[in-house]
């Protein structure tokens, strides 16, 4: 594939927070899920997507809406499903936030991102559009629920570069996409995104599921060094901005690295859930973040109370803002990083353990076990009840640390440097087909 070598230095995010912002101290970033419908069927969707919710807020509900976030400051909104182009007045509520100053954004899996689609967002004042890839073509489309899901959104991602609209790719990193990372890096490339955001998958909905698709947070020492040099090889050459989610963490060789403005000084400092960011659910519920528990973690409904006073009056939402190094547990509670850190991200951590506080997903803490010649493993103990952004329960077993291979011959998941390295592409898959199927499959 061509190397692009021209593209703009990646652009601080509108978002970005200002000492004028810590003054006032309200969200900045708002995460709307504006329909619950999609047209994939992904097997991790931690909101287990497909139909429209029964009561998803009307035209001019969602318009007020807009204007409430307005109101509270917020600066930026993307908009999300299921799959929010389903929506027949998406264009509009775009167009709304657009007037209203602040900038509009999608995420998508791209099945039918089309041309129409396309010059609507443009004439919305839509400026970036993230697209969705795990992987290369048979992975991608086995974690997607379709075939063809692949193909189809290349194909509106350069629909979308072709436009005045930023490219972003955003991508799931499991068991399955971890070794062709490097493979579907180049194909970013290709289509010359500027933004690639990046995060773990998270035993939420679907993903809850199925446990022998989620990494084991001994992996992360595999993960870190593999986006370390995917970074300094292959996406800042290309001017591409790595934006690593919340549950890429913490602290360690790796932070000033990969943390987006890591150079400037800047680091991890806790859960944004609440504080510079909220989500709102389809039918007016009201997070701290959108990939919360709904039952644990939902403030209000706009219909009955208004986003400002959800945001700065409700437990629910004032909790992850307002939380201490005592509402820590286990590992995290006696980490030197605990006050800085407060275990990471919490959606993670509920979502694995049922409650906040404690997080095994932390290259430090992997680090750190790896010094003492140990790991922790999260083994399922309870499934999850089948609902929108539901969970199981997972449990820490800690064991001790197989001998580690020398540098040189060690593996990601067991696949060889050498064959990671040499992916292409083009390829379809690093894994055979049974083995996607065997990792995909529901337990």
């Amino acid at each position: 594939m061509t190397t692009i070598t021209t593209k703009p230095r990646a652009r601080r995010p509108v978002r970005a927070v200002t000492p004028e912002d810590l003054e006032r101290g309200t969200p900045l970033y708002c995460v709307w899920e504006i329909t619950l419908a999609c047209d994939l069927g992904c097997r991790h969707c931690g909101s287990r997507a497909g139909k429209a919710r029964p009561d998803e807020l009307s035209t001019k509900e969602c318009l007020e809406v807009v204007d409430q976030l307005a109101k509270l400051g917020i600066r930026e909104v993307t908009l999300i499903g299921g799959e929010a182009y389903l929506r027949e007045d998406w264009p509009e509520i775009a167009a709304e936030i657009t007037r209203q100053g602040m900038v509009c954004s999608m995420t998508t899996g791209g099945r039918d991102l089309s041309a129409e689609r396309v010059e609507q967002a443009v004439a919305s004042g839509i400026k970036l559009i993230s697209v969705s890839l795990d992987g290369l073509q048979q992975t991608h489309d086995a974690l997607r629920g379709r075939k063809g899901a692949f193909e189809s959104a290349l194909a509106s991602a350069k629909r979308i570069a072709d436009s005045p609209i930023r490219l972003g790719a955003n991508t799931q990193i499991n068991r399955l996409s971890l070794p062709e990372l490097p493979a579907l890096v180049d194909v970013l490339v290709e289509l010359g995104i500027n933004a690639w955001q990046i995060q773990l998958t998270v035993p939420m909905g679907r993903a809850a599921d199925r446990p022998e698709l989620l990494l084991q947070p001994y992996d992360l020492l595999e993960v870190f060094p593999l986006l370390a040099y995917l970074k300094s090889t292959k996406l800042t050459p290309n001017g591409i901005g790595l934006y690593p989610g919340n549950n890429i963490g913490y602290f360690g060789p790796y932070e000033q690295l990969l943390r987006f403005r890591g150079e400037e000084g800047v680091h991890w400092s806790g859960c944004s859930a609440g504080k510079w960011s909220i989500g709102l659910e389809a039918d007016g519920k009201i997070k701290g973040c959108p990939s919360l528990p709904t039952q644990h973690y939902t403030g209000a409904n706009v219909r009955d109370l208004s986003i400002a006073e959800t945001v700065a009056t409700t437990p629910e939402l004032k909790y992850l803002r307002e939380r201490t190094v005592e509402d820590l547990w286990g590992y995290c509670r006696t980490c030197y990083y605990a006050a800085e850190c407060k275990a990471g991200c919490s959606w993670t951590s509920h979502s694995l353990l049922g409650k906040t506080g404690n997080n095994p997903y932390c290259i430090h803490r992997a680090m750190d076990f790896e010094r003492r010649g140990q790991r922790e493993r999260v083994v399922k103990v309870e499934g999850a009840s089948g609902k929108p952004f539901d969970t199981g329960r997972f449990e820490i077993v800690v064991e001790d640390l197989e001998e580690r291979a020398p540098l040189e011959l060690r593996t990601i998941l067991g696949r060889s440097q050498e064959e990671v390295a040499s992916l292409t592409g083009d390829a379809p898959s690093i894994w055979s087909l049974e083995h996607i199927r065997a990792a995909l499959k529901s337990r």
